[in-house]
Parts: C-alpha cells; sequence; structure tokens
C-alpha cells in the first residue's frame, strides 16, 4: 500500500517538487518518443507492452484511411478500465457505448457504424502517453474520444499539438481541468461538461452563502487535485475568505487504505466543510475516517468522483450506512438519471437496458460490477449522442479536416436535458450547468434546499 502523501499547507510545495521532478523524466521520455519517425514508432508499437493490451473490437476493415472505412468510422479510447479507478472507465464507455450501439443498429451515420480502438490506461500517465501514439500513428483512428482524467489527458495533449497538422482531435474528455480549456493545448480538444472552476465555484459559494466559510480541501497530488484546488481557492478568494486546512493523497489510493493522517490534519483546523477532489476509492476511504475521527461536517465531492462507485464503498455490508454518507455532497455536470421528465434520461435508461454493454473482456483484469445507472454513464451516452451529430455534419465523406468545422456549426442543439450545446472558435466547451446532489434512502438525489440539508 502506499504511504499517504499528507499536508497542512508548508508539505504541498515538497509534494509539488516531487511532482515537478517526474514530470521533467517524463517530458524527458516523451522527447524521445516524439524523436522516433512514424516508421520508426509503427516498427516498435508492436513490443511496446502497455500498448499491445488490447483492442477488444478489431476495426479498420475495408478500403480507408485516418479512421474512416467502407463500413466504419474508428474512435480511439484510453481509459481507466484496471486500478482502484476503473469504475470511471468502465462507466463513460458503457455509456457511450450504448448509444453507439443504437446509431449502428439504425444504420450508423452514412452507412458506417462508429467504433473503438480501446486501451486501458489504469489511470496513469504514462501508459495513456503509449496508448495515444499507438492510437494516432499506428492504429491511424479518425479522432480520440473519452478519455478519464486530468493526469492522463494533460500527458497526451502535448503529442496532439507536436502532431497538430494531423487534426487529430480529442473529443469529451471526462476531466473538467483547464489544460484543455486554454492556451497551448485548448484547441486541440473540445469539451462537453462543465468545468472544476465551475464546479469548485458552485460549491464555494453555496457553503458560504449558507454561512459556512471556513473551507478546507482533500486533494490528490497530481494535475487534476491541484486544478481542483486552484478552483477553491480563487472562489474563496473572491469573496475574500481563504483555505483553513489542505490535505493531500497519492493518486492510486485504495479504499483499504487510511485517511487518519488528513483527517487530523483537516481537522485540526476546524473547517466548517472540505471539499475532496480526488478519486471514489481515496475519497469514500477519507469520508469513513472523517466520521470515525468525528469531523462530522459536509463533505463535498467534484463529478469525477464517480458519486455510485463512492456509495456503494460507503455503504456495502453497513448497518450503519446512513452515517456515513449523511454529509456527502456531490457536484454533477448532468442531470439526474432519476429524473425522467427529462427526454434525454428516458432515452438513456431506455438503452442501456436493451443494449447493458460490457466491457470487453480483454480489458477485464479485476472483477467490477457496472451500474444500471450512473452520472458517468449517463455522461458518456450524452458524449456520444453529440460525437454522432458532429459525424453526421461531416456529411458522406468524412474527413478530419473538415472536424472543426463540423464542431463549430453545432448552435443551440437539443441533446435532450433542458440546456442547449453551442460551439464555436472561442467556445470549446459544450454545457455550462452544475447539479447538486446528496444521498436519501441510499441513493444521490437532487439537492434542491441547501439551507434545510444543512440545517
Amino acid at each position: 500500500m502506499d504511504i499517504p502523501n499528507c499536508t497542512d499547507g508548508h508539505d504541498a510545495r515538497n509534494g509539488q517538487a516531487s511532482d515537478l521532478t517526474r514530470r521533467s523524466l517524463l517530458r524527458r521520455g516523451l522527447i524521445g518518443l516524439l524523436a522516433f519517425s512514424w516508421v520508426g514508432w509503427r516498427n516498435v508499437g508492436a513490443q511496446t507492452g502497455g500498448s499491445e493490451k488490447v483492442s477488444a473490437e478489431n476495426p479498420g476493415s475495408g478500403k480507408g484511411s485516418d479512421g474512416v472505412y467502407d463500413g466504419e468510422i474508428v474512435l480511439g479510447m484510453s481509459a481507466a478500465f484496471s486500478g482502484p479507478s476503473r469504475g470511471l472507465g468502465s462507466e463513460l464507455y458503457r455509456g457511450a457505448k450504448a448509444y453507439f450501439n443504437h446509431v449502428n443498429d439504425n444504420g450508423g451515420v452514412g452507412g458506417r457504424k462508429i467504433v473503438f480502438k480501446l486501451y486501458d490506461d489504469g489511470y496513469q500517465p504514462d501508459p495513456c502517453v503509449k496508448n495515444t501514439m499507438k492510437l494516432m500513428l499506428e492504429d491511424r483512428v479518425f479522432l480520440l474520444f473519452g478519455y478519464v482524467g486530468t493526469p492522463t489527458v494533460t500527458r497526451a495533449l502535448p503529442l496532439l499539438k507536436k502532431f497538430q497538422d494531423e487534426r487529430v482531435y480529442l473529443f469529451f474528455p471526462f476531466t473538467g481541468a483547464q489544460p484543455q480549456r486554454e492556451p497551448p493545448y485548448g484547441d486541440f480538444a473540445f469539451n462537453l461538461r462543465a468545468s472544476y472552476r465551475q464546479e469548485t465555484a458552485g460549491l464555494v459559494n453555496n457553503f458560504l452563502r449558507t454561512g459556512r466559510k471556513r473551507i478546507a480541501v482533500f486533494y490528490q497530488a497530481d494535475a487534476y487535485g491541484r486544478s481542483g484546488w486552484a478552483g477553491v481557492r480563487a472562489a474563496l478568494e473572491a469573496h475574500g475568505e481563504h483555505l483553513v486546512g489542505e490535505a493531500t493523497y497519492r493518486r492510486g489510493q485504495r479504499f483499504t487504505g487510511s485517511m487518519r493522517r488528513q483527517v487530523e490534519i483537516l481537522k485540526a483546523n476546524s473547517p466548517d466543510a472540505v471539499i475532496c477532489i480526488g478519486s471514489y476509492a481515496a475519497c469514500a476511504a477519507f469520508a469513513r475516517d472523517a466520521i470515525d475521527l468525528g469531523l462530522q461536517v459536509p463533505i463535498a465531492n467534484l463529478s469525477f468522483v464517480g458519486s455510485e462507485n463512492l456509495l456503494q464503498l460507503l455503504s456495502e455490508g453497513r448497518d450503519d450506512a446512513e452515517t456515513y454518507t449523511r454529509f456527502l455532497v456531490n457536484s454533477q455536470v448532468v442531470p439526474s438519471y432519476e429524473d425522467t421528465s427529462i427526454p434525454a434520461v428516458r432515452e438513456y435508461r431506455e438503452l442501456m437496458a436493451r443494449y447493458n454493454p460490457a466491457v470487453p473482456e480483454e480489458l477485464v483484469k479485476e472483477p467490477y460490477s457496472p451500474f444500471e445507472q450512473s452520472f458517468v454513464s449517463l455522461e458518456g451516452f450524452l458524449d456520444a449522442k453529440l460525437m454522432t451529430e458532429i459525424l453526421r455534419r461531416l456529411g458522406g465523406k468524412p474527413d478530419r479536416a473538415g472536424l472543426e468545422g463540423a464542431v463549430f456549426s453545432v448552435r443551440d442543439f437539443d441533446l435532450g436535458i433542458g440546456e442547449k450545446v453551442s460551439f464555436g472558435p472561442d467556445r470549446r466547451q459544450g454545457l455550462q450547468t452544475v447539479y447538486y446532489t446528496v444521498v436519501q434512502d441510499g441513493r444521490f438525489v437532487t439537492l434542491d434546499d441547501w439551507e434545510s440539508w444543512l440545517s
């Protein structure tokens, strides 16, 4: 088990210095990778261990190039299908696959089926870099879709810039971080979800509005955690407030690990609320230890956490589950999948039940039981729905050169969730709304009244 990386504010600089060292080493390795010619990369690609794990769907049959064939359009996806965050990649893929199956069963896009070239990165940057190189240069996919996580996406973006003449874009990554939203990499990605800045600002504003001014942060010690930490700090400073405490943990922490030290650090600063920027295993461990150590204040999580996975870890096998979940409030970037008054939610529930997509067997290294519905799979579903619309706008001869124009032609498009989607040269994020949920009767439900909940 990894030893937790803790900080009360002063040790954060040391943790960041270590991250910078790792980042420098990775950059050096990346430069080495980029030094290969395309032919050279193809020659070594088959020998690259992480990349060879799988392509589950074996796309690429028929005549064509750059991911568009007589009967297929190939999307490349590197995501977490193994490790303690495997639920995120699994659920995002399942939601997208349910919609693409529906499209394919109804003639595809211009007679072409939408298929995936899939690789597992375990939510780790190095495998993601290798997978991305392989997807672009060897598999020659049409575009990249549905990557999971800030630490992985931030390593893939420099590759898209390096090979920008090929016009390979990343569509709808499962992260709300800033690097794919601003220079120098914002031109190579399109986002559907609201940003972490919007999520953290919403949480801070609601806590401050209800009198909870002493806010602390628990965060993952990497690009994801720092992105959320910066968002919380900026939102507080806008109101003349500041963080009262912070504690970190290392990416990859499992639920069985201890977060007692992190809880003790934050508890010593008497926070009114804690905002967590992490993945579900670590955040569930923190929430568990917070209750056990008497830190009974609202604990907020961002949408990336994977709400259902978090709730399952805190509840499974417990008679006193409500004790551990009553203080949770999670921000979301899609509406509740329980709200069947929303047209897209009805469609999502119907297609998830009809297809019940499974992660390809080649990618399954550890047991995972999917959820019938989840916020993550609903997001993947909406990603796929918008992706299909963009592909349709390319016409009968899809070409990478036309992708950006096709995206920018999306104006006031109705996804069926009540918020219209628009893109443009200065607008590369489609949705802006943040939702809030709390646990009631063993499930996350929409929070409409913060005052009543906090009373």
